[in-house]
């Protein structure tokens, strides 16, 4: 009965392909939350795959229903073997962005996993089912070897994540007790390198909206009307223009977070961002200067423009174009007013002369309204997960202040009021989102033997003590 046992257990489990079989299983269920009818396939995620899971582990389960219309179930699986042991809640997301069938490339899909080499294709396999698949399977591991977890074991899945946790707030609001906890473990996202073993401990904001400039029904001939008629695509270039410069800089002061604390300045010091394979160069000189790329991505504000559109780009005519629109983001770190985002951007686009460019909410299915959250590095959960990380891969994890991706943690950070400890068990160029989508199995048998380990250690005693003990 010890830690090497257990991680030898989720290992061989891992190698006699039970990871892939039962990941395939789950890839196979199409929870596209983005997609309405797609409703019954959220329940039959928990129902086939989940709550069996759990249950099996001896965890009572509960499924809650979404308190908005129409969006996706949330399951709470519990088991409490003694109050006085510490309580971690576990989180994953069992829906997904849209299969984008098309897109894939020859040979491989959404909907089916395919190995090819060290990566294991199918849409989920990184965001989020393949990552809270390795971390049921370590809990397994942990529970079989001992023969109870030793602390006490919350695990929520929700089927929204992917269209902007709808309602979740509400429904942890209203059941705090259900959801109260001591810690919370999760993983999500990339780690800073394949190889580099990462812990985040938070994640950044974010805020999508758009901007429109609409001056006139319809278009007019541009022979007879050019130099007489305003474009609105001119006119909305020069308003982004006027918010970030020709190098990536915001240009709104307001936007810009003030220094940062120096546990994280620390913390981000010398790592290095690397996507692996693939991954696109990184742009020397672009975005705020004298920044390193790690206090770019996970201590910083950027702000992207994701898609713009004058005219008909498919079909081009010769007519001055009646209206402009973009689709935008601003990714915040944890000293950022989230209120204040939108009326600050009001102020500079009249300050500025764009009085006619008019901010509007993004549309539901590019929606994107997440707060931004951090654990203090200095936190004593902290430093324990990067102990367990580091005993069991031996060597230092990245311990990074801020995911640089968005997603629900204020409901854990300021709702329930829990330190947080993501465990990312993908890599930045796994095409999440896109076609192609994909983990690397390497990475995903080195962090089944990471969780094994953090799930061992919680039972084993040391922890930081009970939320008021």
């Amino acid at each position: 009965m010890t830690r090497e046992a257990a991680i030898g257990r989720v290992h061989a489990f891992f190698d006699d392909g039970g990871y892939v079989e039962e990941l395939s299983r789950r890839v196979a269920i199409k929870s596209e939350s983005q997609k309405p009818e797609q409703l019954p396939e959220l329940h039959r995620y928990l129902s086939d795959e989940i709550i069996p899971a759990f249950e099996a582990m001896g965890h009572d389960c509960q499924v809650f229903e979404n308190p908005v219309d129409g969006k996706g179930p949330v399951m709470l699986a519990t088991r409490l073997e003694d109050e006085a042991l510490p309580t971690v809640l576990g989180y994953g997301h069992g829906d997904v962005i849209r299969g984008l069938e098309d897109q894939w490339r020859d040979g491989i899909g959404p909907w089916q996993t395919v190995q090819e080499g060290d990566r294991l294709y199918g849409r989920g396999t990184a965001d989020n089912k393949g990552q809270h698949t390795i971390n049921m399977r370590a809990l397994w591991a942990a529970l079989e070897q001992r023969g109870k977890l030793n602390f006490n074991s919350k695990f929520m899945v929700e089927m929204g994540e992917e269209n902007g946790s709808p309602g979740l707030g509400e429904l942890i609001e209203a059941n705090l007790d259900a959801f109260s906890a001591d810690v919370f473990i999760a993983s999500d996202g990339p780690r800073i390198a394949p190889d580099k073993p990462t812990i985040f401990l938070g994640a950044r904001g974010v805020k999508n909206f758009d901007l429109v400039c609409e001056l006139r029904e319809g278009g007019h001939h541009s022979g007879n009307w050019g130099g007489l008629l305003a474009n609105p695509g001119i006119i909305l270039g020069h308003a982004i223009a006027s918010i970030v410069s020709e190098k990536g800089r915001i240009q709104i002061k307001e936007w810009l977070p003030g220094p940062l604390p120096n546990s994280v300045k620390a913390a981000l010091q010398g790592l290095v961002v690397d996507g692996g394979e693939n991954a696109p160069e990184i742009d020397e000189g672009w975005g705020e200067p004298d920044l390193a790329p790690a206090e770019q991505v996970y201590g910083w504000n950027s702000f992207e423009v994701l898609a713009f559109k004058v005219g008909n780009p498919d079909r081009p005519v010769n007519a001055v174009p009646p209206k402009a629109w973009a689709h935008c983001q601003l990714r915040f770190i944890a000293d950022t007013d989230r209120e204040a985002i939108l009326p600050a951007l009001r102020r500079h686009l009249d300050e500025h002369g764009f009085d006619m460019v008019e901010i509007r909410d993004a549309t539901p299915e590019n929606a994107g309204d997440f707060a931004s959250t951090r654990t203090d590095p200095s936190n004593p959960w902290a430093a324990w997960a990067a102990r367990s990380l580091e005993a069991t891969t031996g060597t230092k994890p990245a311990v990074i202040p801020q995911l640089g991706g968005s997603i629900c943690n204020d409901l854990f950070t300021d709702t329930l009021g829990l330190p947080t400890i993501w465990i990312p068990h993908s890599y930045a160029s796994c095409s999440q989102h896109a076609p192609n989508e994909h983990i690397l199995l390497s990475e995903a048998r080195e962090a089944i033997g990471i969780m094994a380990g953090i799930y061992w250690d919680l039972g084993d005693g040391g922890t930081p003590a009970k939320t008021g003990a």
